[in-house]
């Protein structure tokens, strides 16, 4: 596909969600098509040329800027609120305010600038989506925003993206395409120079592996997630922020009580609680970890946990949330005898939120 008619999809893509087309109500996950954004990605030529046009209007560094600060308050306002609160927002200004942009007359040095921009909002966009569980419209996003980060040339934004292809497909239940994501975003990392990239993408491929119940494989992954984010240091996109100690652990945590560990889980998610301010949906998730992770040997501590995370929810607009606090329900039910366990997950059954 031409960058041209690339951006055509785009836009069109775009502009049927703000117009609420009815071919992208209810789209399903399509498996085929993953792998073959990956394969093009991995074999496709580096660098395309040109990125310039001459459309009417011209673009120039303050709309790049525009842009980037408009997707900044989104992606800091997903983390808050959830996808379901930003995502049609998100949409309307790509529609808005981002498509005229393409369209218009520009330099290749800015071009590049341009696209990098559009891709990052472009994958905030898909990333709402997959919030939300709209799954085969967040893999729409996701690809095209694949696309206009290799248009932009931006190595590390195409791993991002891809490690966020790869967070989906075990979701979905696809953890053997989730690892082959995880290891082409693992090569995009690693030539964009950004060790802590490569730390998120090997924790991607580490939960690919956990959902196989590939506890070796898994192991391999988090000791080379470990080693490159040893390595990484604070010089890294504004877009990279949530990669910290705290993300790592919670991932890491994921992945052992995926192969039963759940001590090691437990401990792992109560140091996921060491988070920045900000990231309330995170806050949700970590929680249900941790209250997943104590089930067998406290119940009774698992649903004072679960009732935070419950509470927390209600300020989230997001279907995962409500998606990790039905677990926390259904690993419960062996112990529904104890009165405040079947209080919980009576609460958990008539939320709102879930």
């Amino acid at each position: 596909m031409s960058l041209s008619e690339a951006t055509a999809s785009v836009t069109e893509l775009w502009r049927s969600d703000v117009e609420r087309r009815r071919f992208l109500e209810g789209a399903a996950y399509a498996v085929a098509v993953y792998p073959i954004a990956s394969m093009r990605w991995l074999t496709l030529p580096g660098r395309e040329h040109p990125v310039s046009s001459d459309g009417f209007r011209r673009v120039g560094v303050a709309d790049i800027d525009a842009v980037r600060t408009m997707t900044t308050a989104f992606r800091d306002l997903d983390n808050q609120v959830g996808g379901g609160k930003v995502r049609s927002t998100v949409v309307h200004y790509l529609h808005t305010s981002v498509a005229p942009l393409l369209r218009g007359s520009y330099t290749e040095e800015i071009g590049r600038r341009l696209f990098a921009v559009t891709a990052e909002l472009t994958k905030l966009a898909g990333w709402a989506a997959y919030d939300l569980e709209e799954h085969g419209l967040a893999q729409r996003y996701l690809i095209q925003a694949l696309r206009m980060a290799r248009a932009a040339g931006d190595a590390a934004l195409g791993a991002e993206i891809l490690a966020a292809m790869s967070h989906q497909a075990t979701y979905v239940g696809r953890p053997g395409d989730a690892v082959d994501l995880a290891r082409a975003a693992q090569i995009a990392a690693r030539s964009a120079g950004l060790p802590a990239l490569e730390a998120g993408c090997h924790m991607v491929e580490a939960h690919g592996h956990a959902a196989r119940s590939d506890a070796r494989s898994c192991g391999g992954s988090l000791n080379a997630a470990e080693g490159a984010f040893d390595r990484a240091n604070a010089d890294r996109p504004i877009w990279l922020a949530y990669l910290d100690s705290a993300y790592i652990s919670a991932k890491a945590g994921q992945c052992f009580r995926e192969l039963g560990d759940n001590e090691r889980a437990a401990g792992l998610a109560r140091q996921s609680l060491d988070m920045s301010d900000g990231y309330q949906r995170g806050k949700v998730f970590n929680l249900c970890l941790l209250a997943s992770s104590l089930i067998p040997e406290d119940p009774h501590e698992a649903v004072r946990v679960g009732t935070r995370a419950l509470e927390l929810s209600g300020t989230v607009e997001s279907r995962r949330t409500g998606a990790y606090l039905r677990d926390v329900r259904a690993r419960l039910a062996a112990y529904r005898d104890i009165p405040a366990v079947e209080e919980f997950r009576d609460r958990v059954a008539n939320a709102r939120s879930v």
